[in-house]
């Protein structure tokens, strides 16, 4: 793929300049990661977040390749360092519960031992927070209800009841985005169902785990315990096969429950204990594997960033790491230009990175998650093959296919 470095001698924005003042939807990573670039270019910007607060915990998420160097510029990489998950093995079991292989989970996941990191989603987010909070206002138990846009800027109303006008909003509100729903219509038209459901959510570590992943399959089923280290939680995730997405159970948790239940019903293993917790648990979360695929990212002054734009799946690694290039590319793509100027810059140096990444998931099954017996076996197969092979010292090309733009401050 060829580099790009067409920002690279962008200047920044005027500091005499009127200051634009910009709004973005989403707390999480995406949104809070545009703000500390926005704000660096001279923008007054508010973040609006439906939430009460900060959400804290969560499952562990990947920040590998290009999306380093942009925690390394914002100076909040020792912090994550810090909060690295040292996973250590990562063992399949087979439908019986026998160990199928037992590798470094870099081998898996193409990812580059004592460089990249794995931290929990809320680490992540607290210490992005953590690096804008000052200098950004938060709007916390709000969301934006109406969009207005005309040749001065785009009229907002807001859930709680105010109105107030920006220069450009921001979508960076997830895979589910109202902002992309409120411009490009239903979710449906972007939405590429990849064939799987799952559920996440905390148990009690009854098993001895530490520092790892076991996972159990059988043909278009999986379920792991993730131990993020010596405490006394695990991380359960239980993913399957489903031909469409169960959109009546999205909004509907008991039927999450109820389907999930359905489905491993007859399973072995540990599932029986994990169904158990899922009746229980307080902090289920539950989705369709799916990417979000668009033609263009923004219309007129609003424009859509990490999983709100392009969302790749859990299956790639790389939605997180997607949301910080993204957050860095447009912030630098807007830098001296205009809203149209710069979303159009934004989208020509970024979409490849996309489009590369997002393609590490082919069409059919997913690869560490066979449907058919046949498959499994093919899989199983790799996985003994690996288990015998080093991980690459390099890492997957695809995560840092991309070379940033160098920007005021940030060398």
């Amino acid at each position: 793929m060829t580099r790009t470095d067409l920002l690279t001698d962008v200047p920044t924005h005027s500091r005499t300049a009127p200051r634009r003042t910009v709004l973005i939807s989403g707390a999480s990573i995406a949104g809070p990661a545009l703000a500390f670039w926005l704000n660096r270019h001279g923008c007054a910007v508010t973040v609006v977040e439906k939430a009460g607060t900060l959400r804290d915990g969560g499952y562990p998420i990947d920040v590998r390749g290009t999306a380093l160097e942009v925690v390394r510029r914002m100076g909040i990489l020792p912090r994550l360092r810090e909060a690295h998950i040292d996973l250590r093995r990562l063992t399949f079991l087979d439908g019986d519960g026998g160990e199928v292989a037992s590798l470094d989970p870099h081998s898996v996941t193409g990812g580059v031992a004592g460089r990249d990191l794995e931290v929990r989603r809320g680490d992540l987010s607290a210490a992005l927070h953590a690096a804008v909070r000052d200098d950004v206002e938060f709007l916390f138990n709000d969301s934006i209800d109406t969009l207005d846009q005309s040749a001065h800027g785009v009229d907002v109303t807001f859930r709680g009841g105010g109105r107030r006008t920006f220069d450009m909003v921001f979508g960076a509100d997830g895979l589910h985005s109202r902002t992309r729903a409120s411009l490009f219509g239903p979710e449906e038209q972007f939405h590429r169902y990849l064939g799987y459901c799952f559920a996440v959510f905390t148990m009690r570590n009854t098993f001895g785990l530490s520092h790892e992943t076991v996972m159990w399959n059988t043909p278009g089923r999986a379920a792991a315990l993730y131990a993020v280290g010596d405490n006394d939680e695990v991380h359960a995730f239980l993913n399957f096969a489903h031909p469409q997405p169960p959109y009546d159970a999205f909004r509907n948790p008991e039927a999450q429950r109820d389907l999930v239940a359905a489905v491993f019903a007859d399973a072995g293993w540990e599932v029986p204990g994990m169904l158990a917790a899922l009746r229980d648990a307080d902090d289920v979360f539950f989705d369709a594997v799916s990417q979000i695929r668009m033609p263009r990212w923004s219309s007129g002054r609003v424009a859509l960033v990490g999983d709100a734009a392009y969302a790749p799946s859990f299956l790639t690694g790389q939605g997180s790491s997607l949301a910080l290039v993204g957050a860095y590319m447009l912030a630098a793509s807007l830098a001296d230009r205009d809203h149209a100027a710069g979303f159009a810059a934004y989208e020509h140096t970024t979409r490849e990175f996309v489009t590369v990444n997002q393609a590490k998931v082919g069409e059919g099954d997913a690869t560490l998650f066979p449907t058919t017996a046949r498959a499994l076996e093919q899989r199983n197969d790799m996985l003994r093959g690996l288990s015998t092979m080093p991980p690459s010292p390099e890492g997957q090309p695809a995560h840092s296919a991309l070379t940033l733009p160098e920007l005021e401050g940030t060398r």
